[in-house]
Formats: structure tokens, sequence, C-alpha cells
């Protein structure tokens, strides 16, 4: 990349919440970022100062003649990829198109461009608890639906990269983990899965942020890091974190994982068979996921990308 100044960088998936938080840091700093998203549009043609272009990973190849506004491969130095599927639910078709092909297009439209992979600790075994799982934990040999497969196949597409892999995202414009807590909300109960003391890792989008910008600028051009907050947290502690900071009157109440399983299987049959849009608020996915332990180790960012997280912290969290 040109020296004196930052990289100039191109970020897929900018009009949403991971993406749209990288593009407004890295403008802060002052660097050179396009934004690419889907959306046909966003307010004001720009993510955080950051251009927008329209441009659909699964479309026809990039030309950015026919994409106003948008770089000449030439002039992107690192690719900071954030797009792609996200829920657990849906057509395994429209997932692995989305995650393994989204990811191969990204990475073939700037090939001279060091590519940074938002990833997903969903590539570690998901039907035995993660343990602070060292990167080579992964990829397992089997997966309980469509997203951890795509995303460990995503990896696999990738001949030279820095892959990031966060667990459980939060933040300013969380769609997905506050959400999901919040809607578990029964009158004055918060209804989860296993005992409450099983302890996990937590990625807030701002320690996510960082290792993307660190991965993007730093002198390592491939490798596989965890990412996520400087300490596991007890599961119990982190939901009455985020009862208390939203102020909702409620207590966690937590339900065997045998109990819940049958009854998310059942479901999500049901809203197949109606063929709903939206999952249902508990799949056998997301009981099954945080009912065990999954913490993740990240010795290797700290050591090899200069990452230094914050701890988990939903201070703030009503206003997100």
């Amino acid at each position: 990349m040109p020296a004196g100044r930052g990289p100039r960088i191109a970020v897929t998936g900018a009009s949403g919440f991971v993406g749209g938080a990288v593009c407004r840091a890295a403008v802060a700093r002052g660097w050179t970022v396009s934004a690419f998203g889907r959306r046909p549009r966003v307010d004001g043609g720009h993510v955080g100062g950051a251009p927008y272009t329209s441009w659909d990973l699964l479309g026809a190849p990039y030309a950015p003649r026919g994409l106003p506004g948008a770089p000449e491969p030439g002039e992107v130095d690192v690719v900071i990829h954030c797009a792609g599927s996200v829920t657990d639910w849906g057509p395994p078709s429209d997932i692995w198109a989305a995650n393994v092909d989204g990811t191969r297009n990204a990475a073939a439209a700037f090939p001279g461009a060091r590519f940074v992979h938002v990833s997903t600790a969903s590539v570690y075994d998901p039907f035995r608890p993660t343990v602070m799982a060292a990167e080579d934990a992964a990829p397992a040999g089997r997966y309980a639906n469509a997203y951890g497969a795509s995303k460990a196949a995503a990896e696999g597409c990738l001949e030279r990269a820095v892959i990031l892999r966060p667990h459980a995202v939060y933040g300013r414009g969380d769609t997905t983990l506050l959400p999901r807590v919040l809607g578990a909300v029964r009158g004055r109960r918060l209804l989860a899965v296993g005992d409450g003391r099983q302890r996990i890792s937590l990625t807030s989008v701002d320690n996510l942020v960082q290792a993307c910008l660190l991965a993007a600028e730093g002198q390592v051009d491939h490798g596989v890091f965890n990412v996520t907050d400087a300490e596991p947290v007890v599961l119990d502690d982190a939901l009455r974190a985020i009862l208390r900071e939203r102020g909702v009157d409620a207590e966690p109440r937590y339900l065997p994982l045998g109990l819940v399983d049958p009854l998310a299987a059942v479901a999500e049959s049901a809203y197949r068979l109606l063929r709903r849009p939206h999952p249902p608020r508990l799949t056998r996915y997301a009981a099954g996921h945080l009912a065990v332990e999954r913490t993740l180790d990240i010795t290797a960012a700290r050591t090899r990308l200069g990452y230094r997280p914050s701890g988990t912290s939903f201070e703030g969290s009503a206003d997100w």
C-alpha cells in the first residue's frame, strides 16, 4: 500500500451492522474508504462519510465502469469483507450462496488487495462445548445447520487472507444478539437455556472493528484469529447486565436443554410448514449454542495483530 497514509479500503456489507461500523471507524482515521452493499441506496449516499455503491456479490462480476463512483481494482489496498448471511434460518442454498459464493466473488474482484474476512466462531464444533478453543480447532467434522457449514467453507475457499472469528457480536446497531435476548422476555422472566453458570466469550462491535483495522494496516497478510472481548463472562452475569442497562424488570430463568430442544424442533417444523420468512423466537441452534460453554483463546490476535480488546460491557445499551 502507498507509504505515508492509511490504506485504501473497500468494505463489503457496509449497509449492515459490522460493515457500517468498520466504515465509520476507518473514515474517522482519515483512510480512503469505499462502501459496498446490496441495498439500492443508503441515506445521504454514504456510510459514515464513505461513498456508497450498491453491488450484489451474487450478481454480475465486479465492473467499476458500471458502478458509479466505484474504485478500480488497483485502487484498493485492502478488502474488509463483512457481507454474508448471519442467520441460522432460511433456505440452505441461499445461505451457502451468500457466504461461499459471495466471499469468493469479493476476493476475485480485487485480486491484488489484502483480504480481511469476517468469519464466525460458529465454525467450531456446535455439538460439544467450546472451551478456550484455539484457531486450529476448526473446521469441525459436522455442523448443525448451513450457517456454520457455509462459513467454514467460505474460509476454505480463500487462498490467502486474514480471517477473523468473532463470537456473538453486540453493540450499537446490533440486529441479532440483544434483540434475541430481549425477545426471550416473558413478563418478568427472561427464559434462557442451561444453568446460567456457563462461560461465554462475547465480542463488542468496537473490538471487532479494532481487529479489522489492525488486520488492514498491519504486517500480517494471512492467518486465522479469534476475536472476542478481553475475558469470557458468565452467562447469567451478562444477561442480568443487559436487563439492568435496558431497564427491563425481569429475572433470568433457566430451562434444561433436554426440555427446550424438542420444543424448538416443533416450532421450527411449524414455521417451515407455514413458510414463515422469519425464524421462531427459539431455534435448536440458538438453544444449544449458549447452553454450554463457548469460549475462545485470543492469544494469537493479541500477539500477532497487536489486538488490545476492552472487556464486555453493556453500558449505554439503552440507546443502542
